[in-house]
């Protein structure tokens, strides 16, 4: 796997009744989609400041393909802020390259992944030296905030690292981290570090209490937990847990 690229998936949708929680995410997304009717396109998801509950389509196949904060920059060629809370066809940013590369993956069944990768190698490569390295050092400052990786002794009790030290430790100034933090992952460093600790807490959700969970993912206390929770998710972490989610919308792209 490239070292922009933090996580890719495939899969199918062939039931249309179970509601498809899409949570929070401060990533960006690019999703290769194949109709049952044979149809194909890439979309680019990008930052999720708040979890949407959906129907999902009828897919025959679905390939994701989940970008390093910090990277998408790079890798799409525009500022991640105009992409928070959007889905946008590939083809706004990339033009007919968009339309060549989602025909190259129909008739490549198999080869999506890696055809979406070899894509984005050939975009990096056309980076500037300045372009690559400012993309190194968000990764750097990802990597401090971010609560899943951390490592467990990194994070006292109550404590999260704050974005002053953050920006220290990099050598440049809060407000150039937050500058620079909002046009490559797309929402500023605190806000980035909010929606990072709730989805740690949805991974681990099944392993302990709140209380601890909230302790673990540098929360004051369980109020901060359930508060911060709730404004992303929707829902309190107990009626979330217990099924108890908000009414299902229909996934339009």
């Amino acid at each position: 796997m490239s070292v922009w690229v933090e996580e890719i998936s495939e899969s199918a949708v062939d039931d249309k009744s179970i509601v498809h929680v899409r949570e929070p995410d401060p990533a960006t997304v690019l999703a290769f989609r194949a109709s049952e009717e044979g149809h194909g396109d890439l979309m680019v998801l990008g930052p999720r400041t708040r979890a949407s509950y959906l129907t999902p389509k009828a897919l025959s196949r679905c390939v994701t393909v989940r970008l390093r904060p910090g990277w998408a920059r790079a890798a799409l060629g525009v500022p991640v802020s105009e992409l928070v809370d959007r889905v946008v066809p590939l083809r706004e940013l990339w033009g007919a390259r968009a339309d060549l590369l989602a025909e190259r993956m129909k008739d490549r069944p198999g080869e999506e992944s890696a055809l979406i990768e070899e894509a984005l190698l050939g975009r990096l490569a056309s980076c500037s030296p300045a372009d690559l390295s400012q993309a190194g050092l968000l990764d750097a400052a990802v990597g401090r905030l971010s609560a899943s990786r951390r490592p467990p002794y990194a994070t006292k009790e109550g404590t999260a690292p704050r974005v002053p030290d953050v920006a220290r430790d990099l050598g440049i100034s809060e407000r150039h981290l937050r500058t620079l933090f909002t046009g490559a992952v797309g929402v500023p460093p605190k806000r980035f570090a909010r929606i990072d600790r709730v989805r740690d807490v949805l991974a681990r959700a099944s392993t302990g209490s709140w209380a601890s969970l909230a302790a673990e993912s540098g929360y004051y206390d369980q109020s901060h937990l359930t508060a911060d929770f709730r404004s992303v998710m929707g829902v309190s972490p107990g009626a979330f847990m217990a099924g108890e989610l908000p009414a299902a919308a229909t996934c339009s792209a």
